[in-house]
């Protein structure tokens, strides 16, 4: 049997696998998935985007002007001097997030679906616990 580290770090590649074929169906990379999320989320400008998440500026810049490529957001300049912009999740972007939405219900049904409720209530509890020893560590 593998040890717990390893075989959290084998589950995340196999998640992050299955992520990257839910997403690409779409047209879109996991990280303009979440950036898609958090603009339907609310978090509409740069700065607000980049604190949400953690990005840089320029990191940031590139990801926003993919999503304005692919038509999944629009942008629209603001202020007195129109150098703040707004941006917006386009209906292609909204379509796409549903989508993937609904195929991510889909996978987490088919992966738990031999699963009990106790079950996937203690593996929340392990994981929960083991986040926050890893956290005490990093301090």
């Amino acid at each position: 049997m593998k040890n717990s580290l390893t075989a959290l770090r084998e589950v995340s590649k196999l998640q992050q696998q299955q992520l990257q074929t839910l997403t690409k169906a779409n047209n879109l990379t996991i990280s303009e998935w979440q950036l898609l999320l958090s603009i339907a989320n609310g978090f509409d400008k740069q700065e607000s985007l980049s604190h949400e998440m953690d990005l840089d500026t320029s990191t940031l810049s590139r990801q926003l002007k993919k999503l304005v490529e692919k038509e999944m957001i629009h942008k629209k300049a603001i202020g007195k001097d129109k150098r703040q912009l707004i941006y917006t999740v386009s209906q292609l972007g909204n379509d796409s997030i549903v989508d993937i939405d609904n195929n991510y219900v889909k996978l987490k049904t088919r992966i738990f679906e031999q699963w009990s409720e106790e079950e996937k209530n203690m593996l929340k509890i392990l994981l929960n616990r083991l986040g926050n020893s890893m956290k005490k560590v990093n301090k």
